[in-house]
This record gives C-alpha cells, sequence and structure tokens, in this order.
C-alpha cells in the first residue's frame, strides 16, 4: 500500500486569487517578468498576501522535510508542492505530501518496526495535519496487528500446533 498524502497541507488563509494583481500583457501578448522595480509598485493589499505566501511556502516546506527526514528509505519520491503564483508573479509552495511506502514487513516483526517508522514519519512536523494523524492512526493499527500475529506465533511454539491443543491432564482414580 502507498500512501501518498502524508500531509495534505491546505492552505489557511484566504486570498484573493494572484491573478488580480498580475499586470495586463503587453500589446506582444507575452507576460512580463517580475523585476524588483515592479514588486515595489504592488498594492498594500498584494504586499500583505505576499507575505502570507512567503510564510505559508516556509511553513510547507519544513513540514513536508520533517516527513522526508523521519521517514528514511520508506519516502518512495522526494516531497511535491502544490503552488500559487503571488502578485509578483513568483510560485509559492501552499501545500505537499510525501508519498511513503506503507506495506507490511514480510515478518511480524519487521511489520512492527515499519509501523513505528511509518508512525514517526506521519507525526513528525511539529505540526501534523489531519492526514498525518490518519496515517499515523493506520500504522498503530497495522502495529497492533503484527503484534498480535506474532503473540499467536508465540503460543503456537509454545503449545503445538494451536492454542486449543494446549496440553491437558487427565485424572482417572
Amino acid at each position: 500500500m502507498n500512501i501518498s498524502a502524508i500531509s495534505s497541507f491546505g492552505s489557511s488563509y484566504a486570498t484573493t486569487p494572484a491573478t488580480r494583481f498580475a499586470p495586463a500583457p503587453p500589446a506582444g501578448g507575452a507576460a512580463p517578468q517580475a523585476t524588483p522595480s515592479s514588486t515595489t509598485q504592488l498594492s498594500e493589499e498584494a504586499l500583505a498576501i505576499l507575505d502570507q505566501l512567503k510564510s505559508r511556502d516556509l511553513e510547507v516546506r519544513q513540514h513536508e522535510q520533517a516527513h522526508l527526514a523521519a521517514a528514511g528509505g520508506l519516502a518512495t519520491s522526494g516531497a511535491s508542492y502544490t503552488y500559487e503564483r503571488g502578485p509578483n508573479g513568483v510560485d509559492y509552495a501552499t501545500g505537499g505530501e510525501v508519498s511513503i511506502d506503507t506495506s507490511p514487513g514480510a515478518t511480524p516483526e519487521e511489520t512492527i518496526a515499519r509501523a513505528q517508522s511509518i508512525q514517526a514519519a506521519a507525526l513528525a512536523p511539529a505540526e501534523p495535519s489531519g492526514p498525518d494523524r490518519a496515517v499515523a492512526a493506520q500504522a498503530q493499527q497495522m502495529e497492533s496487528q503484527a503484534r498480535a500475529e506474532l503473540a499467536q506465533q508465540k503460543t503456537q511454539n509454545a503449545y503445538g500446533a494451536t492454542p486449543a491443543a494446549a496440553p491437558s491432564v487427565d485424572i482417572y482414580a
């Protein structure tokens, strides 16, 4: 199983669509390039949105990097981001996700270790999202099932084929 969206980091602020602040293309049809002089001509509202976008971009990138660092070899790819174009024409990350391999291990012991790693990766950011917590809960369930399977195997090994076949003593007088 591959869970894609350890964090579906959604936008936490309301903004007016960035296209509202984009200057009209010149007569030739080419889109204008954002330059330092054009960014100083932005309205106060556009500058406030730009500050929010920059802050969100940093928050999203740190969040996804925390997942990647904790996931180790379970990460199936790097972080992927969704972007919003700012009033200055620059794209800022407003959401992201990291895909990790959530398949069980070959043995209950390996599954337990993998589940613990998945939980650690899901809860690695300072503020895990709802989807992060859901992945952690799924991993906890996977760990519990593996522990139950391991306990059943130990019981079978101790008493023979099945726990129902536990030794009994018949006493006749």
